[in-house]
């Protein structure tokens, strides 16, 4: 099919599929002449994986080069195309953002006490909280996982504000989030294409289902601990 026929079977203008050649998440189509090339069924493949990483994805056009470099590449494993998509998710800012001045809050508390999160959740030269949190668990954890330190800022922040996720608690819901982790591995198809796209795409939808679910959950436990009235029955 010629790049137009293209652009028609993927709703994707002639552009953007331009775009696409240029930039490398798209292979080039077969040349019939100097100003054409023809194109096939992976092609039309190829444009929807682009577009739904991009689009409900929402990752950029360098960071679906560098999943799809791990996917071509010769006897890639699944482990290593799982890992490459799940390490999309986190790419880093392309500007930084300008430094401002801060102000820090005084590692101590009004009552002279140190504050939790003053020392859990800042990194030190031997690891971050989330660092030990996962060593304590036994999980193998590669040391440059970008969620490590999403985790301790996340981590961080709720200490900072009062809520007190201590180590027992933490664990708990490692315990409950390694249960989920179970059951999206064992959904991901063994072809690299498919792989990429149910880790990325099923990160991105799936986690306000499960954010849905906890806080059914929540009022479900709430409701037969007596601390909230049951639904009225129909």
């Amino acid at each position: 099919m010629k790049i137009s026929e293209l652009a028609s079977a993927t709703d994707v203008g002639v552009p953007t599929l331009k775009y696409y050649l240029r930039e490398g998440v798209l292979h080039a189509g077969e040349v019939r002449s100097r100003t054409q090339a023809s194109y096939d069924d992976s092609h039309v493949e190829r444009v929807r994986l682009v577009r739904a990483l991009t689009g409900v994805g929402g990752l950029s056009i360098a960071a679906v080069r560098r999943v799809l470099d791990v996917i071509e590449a010769p006897d890639v494993g699944p482990t290593d195309v799982m890992a490459a998509a799940a390490a999309s998710l986190y790419e880093p800012e392309l500007e930084p953002e300008p430094e401002v001045p801060e102000v820090r809050p005084s590692p101590r508390g009004a009552t002279g006490e140190p504050r939790r999160g003053a020392q859990r959740g800042a990194s030190k030269v031997d690891g971050s909280a989330a660092r030990e949190l996962v060593d304590d668990l036994g999980w193998h954890i590669y040391p440059d996982d970008p969620a490590l330190a999403a985790l301790d800022e996340a981590w961080s922040a709720c200490s900072d504000a009062g809520i007190g996720l201590d180590a027992d608690r933490m664990r708990r819901y490692a315990a409950s989030m390694h249960g989920v982790a179970e059951t999206d591995v064992s959904s991901v198809p063994d072809d690299p294409a498919g792989a990429v796209r149910q880790v990325v795409l099923g990160t991105v939808l799936v986690d306000p289902v499960l954010l849905s679910l906890r806080r059914l959950a929540q009022q479900d436990v709430a409701v037969r601990a007596g601390a909230i009235s049951p639904p009225p029955t129909a």
